[in-house]
C-alpha cells in the first residue's frame, strides 16, 4: 500500500473519522500505542502522517476493536489504581469500580490496624487481636483469583511504602493468569507478595492466617445478557452458578478457616448482589457486614470481620 495523499494519513485526518460503537480514547490510545507516542503528541504534531505499517496496524486493531476485542488486549496493558498492568487472555482487564475494593481495603487496615499498637501494653486493642502472631512477623494478605495481580500488587504496593510489616499472597486457579500476575509484580517492584496456584483455599498451607481476605471472583449468572459484551475475556473468571453467587458463597464459608479473629473479609460482586452477599456473610457468622457502593452509585464490595470485637 502507498499513500497517495499523506494527508489521508494523517492524525487530524484519522481523528476527523468515524469509528462505529468506540470510544473515542480508545482509537486515540490505539494510534498512539502504534506511533509509540505521548497523548500530547496529538495535538503538537497533528500533521503527522503514519507510514504504511502504521496505517495498516491500525486499522488491523480498529477492525479487531470493532469485533469486540477490548483496547487492553491489543495494547497488552492496562492503567489500575496508579500503576499499569500487563493483560493478556488468560486474564479480565482490571476495571475503575475494582479499585473501590483496594481503596476499602486501605482505609480499614488504617483504621484497623496499626504495627505500634501491636507493640502496646492494651492487649484488648483491634491491633494486637487481629496480630494472630508475635510483632517481628508480617501481617499476612490473602488475594483469591488473582487474575492480572492488579488487586494484589496494588495492596501490596501501597502497604509497601507504608511498612515492611506485610505480606501479600495471590492465588489462581489459572497457570496462564499467575504468570501475568508474577510479571506484574516484577514491573511494579511489590516483592512482598508471592503466588500460589490454588483452588480457591484447596493448596493454602494450613499453617498461616491472614489478617485481610480479598476477592474479585467470577459474579455473573450464566444467562446475564451483559456477558455478550465481555465475549473477549475469560469466562471462567466471570461467571458463576447459583445466579452467579456459588464462588462467593464458597469463599465466605471457606474463610473463616483462614482469618484471625477479627480479621477482614472482602469481595467485590454484582451491582444487583448487595442484598444476597451481605446475608451470604451473615449466615457465615461475620459480623460488622457492610456493603460499600462504587463511583457510578451500585453496590459494588461487602465487607465482614469473622467476629464482633468489643
Amino acid at each position: 500500500m502507498t499513500n497517495n495523499n499523506l494527508e489521508d494519513y494523517s492524525i487530524k485526518a484519522i481523528k476527523r473519522r468515524q469509528y462505529d460503537d468506540l470510544p473515542a480514547h480508545w482509537v486515540n490510545d490505539w494510534l498512539l500505542h502504534v506511533i509509540h507516542q505521548p497523548a500530547s503528541f496529538l495535538i503538537t504534531d497533528s500533521d503527522y502522517c503514519l507510514s504504511d505499517e502504521e496505517l495498516a496496524l491500525f486499522e488491523d486493531g480498529i477492525k479487531k476493536m470493532q469485533a469486540a476485542i477490548p483496547l487492553a488486549y491489543l495494547t497488552g496493558k492496562q492503567a489500575f489504581w496508579s500503576l499499569e498492568f500487563k493483560v493478556n487472555e488468560h486474564t479480565l482487564i482490571p476495571r475503575p469500580d475494582t479499585e473501590i475494593l483496594v481503596e476499602q481495603v486501605l482505609t480499614w487496615i488504617e483504621a484497623n490496624v496499626s504495627v505500634a499498637d501491636t507493640r502496646s501494653p492494651n492487649q484488648n486493642s483491634l491491633s494486637n487481636i487481629l496480630n494472630d502472631s508475635t510483632p517481628a512477623q508480617p501481617f499476612q494478605l490473602l488475594d483469591l483469583g488473582t487474575g492480572s495481580g492488579c488487586i494484589a500488587v496494588s495492596l501490596a504496593h501501597e502497604l509497601g511504602l507504608q511498612s515492611k510489616d506485610w505480606q501479600v499472597t495471590a492465588v489462581d486457579y489459572t497457570k496462564g493468569a499467575l504468570d501475568i500476575a508474577k510479571q506484574n509484580a516484577i514491573l511494579n517492584d511489590t516483592p512482598n507478595v508471592t503466588f500460589i496456584q490454588s483452588d480457591w483455599f484447596s493448596a493454602l498451607p494450613n499453617d498461616i492466617k491472614y489478617q485481610v481476605i480479598v476477592s474479585n471472583p467470577p459474579y455473573i449468572d450464566p444467562v446475564d445478557p451483559h456477558l455478550n459484551n465481555l465475549s473477549a475475556e475469560p469466562l471462567s473468571a466471570l461467571i458463576a452458578d447459583d445466579k452467579g453467587l456459588a464462588d462467593i458463597q464458597r469463599i465466605v464459608s471457606g474463610a473463616r478457616d483462614y482469618l484471625v479473629q477479627g480479621g477482614l473479609l472482602a469481595i467485590e460482586h454484582g451491582y444487583d448482589q448487595g442484598d444476597a452477599v451481605q446475608q451470604i456473610f451473615i449466615d457465615a457468622g461475620f459480623a460488622n457486614v457492610q456493603t460499600v457502593k462504587d463511583y457510578g452509585g451500585n453496590d459494588r464490595v461487602t465487607m465482614g470481620q469473622s467476629v464482633s470485637i468489643i
